[in-house]
């Protein structure tokens, strides 16, 4: 099969000392949906650090891997871990190759990082990537402005409502949450 694969939707908030992210569970190759429950949220270095991840499943499985081990040996320091692997990401022949973005967080930072080797610490503490990534940013701007909703529950219904607008997202949530 070769066709594209259209991976998935994670959005992440930040808010006060609490921090949320939540990802679909919908893989899809070209117009076929192959899994409707992939699990694009992990928790890593001693469960402080979350991660979401989109793209390629197994590129961004790898990068995920890439990480955890800059987030070893930076003693969990999520910025410095973050700039590392954007280098790695960046300079490193095959890991230059590999198509997929992340979202880590973790109570202090939320971040944004990409194979260009950007590092993105976004406004407002809302971040979203992926297929429907505009449209889950889009919901959760408007309920962390119009609400008091927690971190939690402002990534789930965005969530929700990316899946009703973008056929590359279904609503199969996981969310998981630190603070």
């Amino acid at each position: 099969m070769n066709g594209r694969l259209h991976a998935t939707t994670i959005v992440a908030v930040k808010k006060g000392g609490n921090v949320a992210i939540a990802g679909d569970g919908q893989v899809t190759l070209d117009t076929t949906i192959m899994k409707h429950t992939a699990r694009k949220v992990r928790r890593l270095y001693e469960d402080k650090v979350l991660v979401g991840f989109a793209g390629s499943v197994a590129d961004a499985q790898t990068l995920c891997d890439k990480f955890e081990e800059k987030l070893r040996e930076s003693h969990g320091n999520i910025r410095r871990a973050v700039v590392e692997f954007a280098k790695d990401w960046r300079t490193d022949r095959i890991l230059r190759r590999l198509e997929a973005m992340m979202i880590v967080a973790n109570q202090e930072y939320l971040l944004v990082v990409s194979g260009s080797g950007e590092v993105i610490e976004p406004d407002e503490g809302i971040a979203a990537i992926g297929s429907g990534g505009s449209y889950a940013s889009a919901a959760a701007r408007a309920l962390v402005r119009n609400t008091e909703l927690s971190p939690k529950e402002i990534v789930e219904k965005a969530m929700t409502i990316a899946s009703e607008i973008c056929v590359y997202t279904n609503n199969n949530i996981t969310v998981d949450e630190l603070g």
